[in-house]
């Protein structure tokens, strides 16, 4: 790190950040995921009215997207663009080769990603991710000036599309909607049952059922959200970060990150509330539209909370959330995969099935308990172990050797 008189961050505390904004990424994630997971987005109107504690439901619907929605996958892909540095950066300084070891992590997140999708949720994410982070080592020679101006053509890139096909009326993901639709039929899955089969699936053959539609269901959302052009835009912005290290130079930068903060929300706040407005609203002004508001107010707001987050640290180092939140961020991979088993466990029919029971805030509180839960179990075993359990396999297949996980008893990393 340059500068180093300029930082009261110690050289071995600089990943605390990193670490705390993968958990606090994780909580967001679980926060806009839950309510499929709860079976909740699939209800009709008038029944998911009907449940009990369901009042607030509309209020919290248009707090979701006005402050979720988007947002944090947005910084967990720009945090996985930092990582990719990081691995370029570490296995270079060893001798290693590094693409090739991130070629085969790359491999594996997709062979994890795709076993996710299609025997635990259908709204993974990890298989794009890994597929999209194979394209990085691409722009690694871009000069700072070209691999920003590559990320943000990239990040516009949907807006034009969406403009074309709504001018047009052009479907792009028509096929996939056929299949979609032909897996339903041939299982039995209509619009009359699809908010409840998995709350009355008496065993996981009918999960798995649901599952193989719900896979076209999440490529469908990838083709019409143009999820790829966003990833990839994304990460190239981690990239960038990464590459200037700047999240080991906070303090240098702490008056970028608050003019970054203050434009992030002068811009974002007011505009999500029209992002929200027309997302709760089916969209009233077109897709392309929708599309632009989209592009105006996440990334600005996500960037606030990227940014807000570095100043906060720079205040106060020392505070608990950031140790607090530090945990499951180190242990994302697993929490990520863990939050899947906990809602199948608690909403599908073949565990406690609550699906399709509970409100919208209902869903949320369990949101907030089991996090809870994954943040206690992610600091106990990181008390004992070096790595989350999934982290550790993952780690050892992309080195092809055993690695110790458990730390030495003075509990001193070796």
């Amino acid at each position: 790190m340059t500068n180093n008189n300029l930082s009261p961050i110690r050289s071995s505390e600089r990943y605390v950040i990193l670490d705390a904004l993968r958990g606090f990424a994780i909580l967001g994630i679980a926060l806009a995921n839950f309510p499929e997971f709860s079976l909740y987005t699939f209800l009709p109107a008038d029944d998911a009215a009907q449940l009990p504690a369901s009042g607030g439901d509309r209020g919290l619907r248009y707090l979701l997207y006005l402050l979720v929605d988007g947002k944090f996958y947005t910084l967990f892909s720009l945090l996985f663009g930092i990582g990719f540095s990081i691995i370029l950066s570490n296995v270079t300084r060893k001798g290693g080769n590094a693409l090739r070891v991130f070629y085969r992590r790359m491999v594996l997140l997709a062979l994890i990603g795709g076993l996710h999708l299609i025997f635990l949720w259908s709204g993974d994410i990890l298989l794009l991710y890994a597929l999209l982070g194979m394209l990085l080592p691409l722009f690694r020679h871009l000069s700072d000036r070209r691999l920003l101006a590559a990320a943000l053509a990239l990040l516009f890139i949907p807006v034009c599309i969406d403009t074309v096909c709504e001018l047009t009326h052009t479907n792009p993901s028509a096929r996939v909607v056929e299949l979609q639709q032909m897996y339903c039929a041939r299982f039995g899955i209509t619009d009359a049952n699809f908010a409840y089969w998995l709350h009355d699936a008496t065993g996981y053959n009918e999960v798995f059922q649901f599952l193989i539609q719900g896979a076209l269901v999440r490529m469908q959302e990838f083709i019409d959200g143009n999820r790829y052009f966003k990833v990839l835009g994304l990460f190239l912005i981690g990239y960038y970060i990464g590459r200037q290290r700047l999240y080991a130079r906070l303090e240098e930068n702490k008056p970028w990150l608050k003019r970054l903060f203050a434009g992030g929300l002068m811009v974002g706040l007011p505009l999500s509330l029209l992002y929200a407005w027309s997302s709760m609203n089916a969209h009233p002004w077109g897709l392309s539209i929708h599309s632009l508001l989209y592009f105006v107010s996440v990334y600005p707001m996500a960037f606030a909370y990227a940014s807000g987050f570095g100043l906060l640290y720079l205040a106060r180092p020392r505070l608990k959330a950031f140790t607090w939140l530090a945990a499951p961020g180190r242990m994302a991979l697993s929490n990520y995969i863990g939050q899947s088993l906990a809602g199948m466990f608690i909403f599908y029919g073949i565990g406690l099935g609550l699906g399709s029971t509970i409100s919208l805030a209902t869903t949320e509180l369990i949101v907030l308990v089991v996090f809870v839960v994954q943040q206690a179990f992610s600091r106990m075993w990181l008390n004992t172990f070096r790595f989350g359990p999934l982290e550790w396999i993952w780690r050892m297949l992309t080195y092809g050797h055993w690695i110790a996980c458990r730390k030495p008893r003075s509990g001193v990393e070796p």
